[in-house]
């Protein structure tokens, strides 16, 4: 149910953009209203993309109830739940760096911010919401990989936890392409 509300609310940013983007055209307005890094937003997607792929091998160690890493740090085949999760956090923050990057340059270099043009906002509003979803997603790593360090042993209820998380960050994924597709392809 959760899901689908977050669904829901994405849905009406995309639509809040299409609607803006409908009007400022229609009005002979320049559209997009700044010069986007298209290479700094393709990397950190491909980024944000192959998290998903570490998320998921992150689920496949819990299901085999492997928390932690059975041979060496770069024995990447034996790794467990705890591997696969750091690094897909590592990346999620890799993928927010970069948006924050991306947010300084425009504002300081282009002085687009959410208020200086109806296509600040369109773009700040739906980028800024998913950024605070991938953060949201970093934290529930943290409070999983913590639990997995502070329970004796790996329980259902973790490997449940692990599989809610990974659906969630399927998710942020997700709306990441339509958006990365929407704001930055075919603006």
């Amino acid at each position: 149910m959760w899901l689908s509300s977050e669904l829901m609310f994405f849905a009406a940013l995309f639509a809040m953009y299409f609607t803006i983007r409908s009007v400022d055209k229609g009005l002979g307005k320049p559209w997009p209203g700044a010069k986007l890094d298209l290479k700094l937003e393709t990397v950190i997607t491909i980024i944000l993309l192959l998290s998903s792929v570490t998320c998921q091998l992150g689920v496949f160690a819990a299901e085999r109830g492997q928390v932690r890493r059975t041979g060496g740090l770069w024995n990447v085949p034996r790794w467990g739940l705890r591997e696969w999760y750091v690094l897909t956090f590592v990346m999620g923050l890799a993928f927010l760096v970069g948006q924050v990057y991306d947010y300084n340059d425009l504002v300081s270099a282009q002085h687009l911010t959410i208020f200086s043009s109806a296509y600040g906002s369109v773009f700040y509003i739906p980028t800024g919401f998913h950024g605070l979803h991938v953060a949201g997603g970093l934290v529930a790593f943290m409070f999983l990989l913590g639990r997995t360090y502070t329970a004796s042993r790996f329980t259902h209820e973790q490997q449940v936890s692990t599989i809610v998380v990974s659906y969630y960050w399927h998710f942020v994924d997700v709306v990441w392409i339509g958006l990365y597709t929407t704001i930055f392809l075919i603006h």
